[in-house]
């Protein structure tokens, strides 16, 4: 069986096409990355190329020494992944120290991981120290969150809350709430820094004016809150339009139905997030 026929490849690709029909990916906009089991790794050897030269990451990460990740391409568009994988996604491992990578698979014609594999990598490290189940990074620039960045207040109480009310489910889905980077320029250590200091509190992140960062265990728990925080800041776009521009709506989830919901699912909200009266 090939790398482009096993499960993991097979749905990471998928994740980049259901991104891209979502209209979050233009251009080369967005990157993913996957943390490779062991498993997957021994299945996918057998096709792997001649490895590239190691290439500093600029950063250290321990924690990722020796790992392998499958990770999108720097300047790749997402829309041509499931036709050619091998041109637009690669395989790259982590040296012992956890400071370089270098190339395995794919990512051919000399093409290179993601400019932003290294907030990835930070992202990644910063979560397997809350969950050591997380395996996937997905960073997609969602219009909604977008749109919303330039209208609320940047923290991640405000953002949260506003989001947790748009839409009953939301609260379930990510009781944590979500972390917010103010506008920082993308690709370098700075907001990698900022992001990964997130997302050891939160399992998303936006980023003001750029988009989301989402994780999870796999593509479906890393996909589908970030579908649902985009659905909840759509809503809340639509919602102040429809109401004129305000955000005094006339029916709002209160913080007692917040509560409730998680109570009657089992989950713990982010008590620092609700009034408690």
């Amino acid at each position: 069986m090939s790398i482009e026929e096993l499960d993991f490849v097979k749905g990471f690709c998928r994740m980049c096409d259901d991104g891209f029909k979502q209209g979050w990916h233009e251009r080369n906009g967005g990157n993913l990355t996957y943390l490779m089991d062991s498993d997957e790794v021994t299945a996918a050897k057998p096709d792997f190329l001649e490895p590239h030269g190691w290439v500093d990451l600029g950063m250290q990460e321990t924690s990722l020494a020796g790992r392998y990740f499958l990770t999108t391409g720097s300047g790749k568009y997402m829309r041509n992944v499931l036709e050619d994988p091998a041109h637009n996604i690669g395989i790259v491992e982590i040296n012992d120290s956890g400071t370089a990578y270098r190339i395995v698979w794919g990512l051919l014609n000399g093409a290179k991981p993601t400019s932003e594999f290294p907030t990835h990598c930070m992202n990644h490290a910063a979560r397997l120290e809350v969950d050591p189940s997380n395996r996937v990074i997905y960073h997609s620039h969602t219009p909604g969150i977008i749109e919303m960045s330039n209208l609320v207040e940047l923290d991640d109480r405000t953002f949260s809350r506003i989001l947790w009310k748009m839409m009953t489910e939301c609260v379930v889905v990510f009781p944590q709430g979500v972390g917010v980077v103010p506008w920082m320029v993308p690709g370098g250590v700075d907001i990698a820094k900022a992001t990964s200091k997130l997302m050891k509190k939160y399992p998303a992140a936006v980023w003001a004016q750029h988009g989301l960062f989402a994780s999870g265990s796999d593509f479906d728990t890393a996909f589908g809150p970030a579908h649902t925080i985009e659905k909840a800041a759509e809503l809340y776009i639509a919602s102040r339009a429809a109401n004129g521009g305000s955000d005094k709506f006339l029916n709002a989830i209160t913080d007692q139905n917040l509560k409730d919901t998680c109570c009657d699912f089992h989950v713990q909200i982010n008590q620092d997030f609700v009034d408690c009266r």
